[in-house]
């Protein structure tokens, strides 16, 4: 939560830290052993998160797996992710983007060290690999390969150019 408080301007009343806060509250919950904490939790993360997902229009199931350092760049529109979505490390997400399915079952699995536009989608049951870069304005419905760079609707890939950092 240190990290996460860091990485989002150092603000206790950024959108994007309030609701990570909530999520990871609401992902510790469903992972308790004992049913009555569990059914605690999931009461006190359903009313926390009917306020919060109101007010900053992010909404993060606690079902979805995120790895470390998470990002959400800037949260002035929405962001909405799928529960079955599993993410790597160091996810960079602009705002308006959705992460989900595509009217069918699966969910997106996103790879390490990710960037996601404005206003994209990353729809379906695809593989986003690792390294890759999705523009701005960018429906992605189809597996995109490692070290990638992702532009328009629909998506079109090229692999990238220079040196890997």
């Amino acid at each position: 939560m240190r990290d996460d408080y860091r990485r989002h301007g150092s603000s206790i009343t950024n959108g994007a830290f309030v609701s990570l806060c909530v999520y990871r509250f609401g992902h510790w919950g469903i992972r308790r052993r004992n049913p009555l904490a569990r059914a605690l939790a999931r009461k006190a993360y359903g009313f926390a998160n009917l306020f919060v997902a109101n007010v900053t229009k992010i909404w993060i199931p606690p079902k979805v797996t995120i790895g470390k350092d998470f990002h959400i760049v800037n949260n002035e529109g929405s962001l909405s992710i799928h529960p079955d979505t599993v993410i790597g490390d160091r996810l960079g997400v602009m705002h308006n983007v959705t992460i989900g399915t595509n009217m069918r079952d699966g969910a997106p699995v996103i790879g390490d060290d990710v960037f996601i536009g404005v206003n994209s989608t990353v729809l379906g049951k695809i593989r986003i690999g690792d390294r890759v870069k999705i523009a701005a304005n960018t429906a992605v419905t189809s597996n995109v390969p490692s070290d990638s760079i992702v532009v328009g609707s629909p998506a079109k890939i090229y692999p990238r150019l220079g040196p890997l950092r």
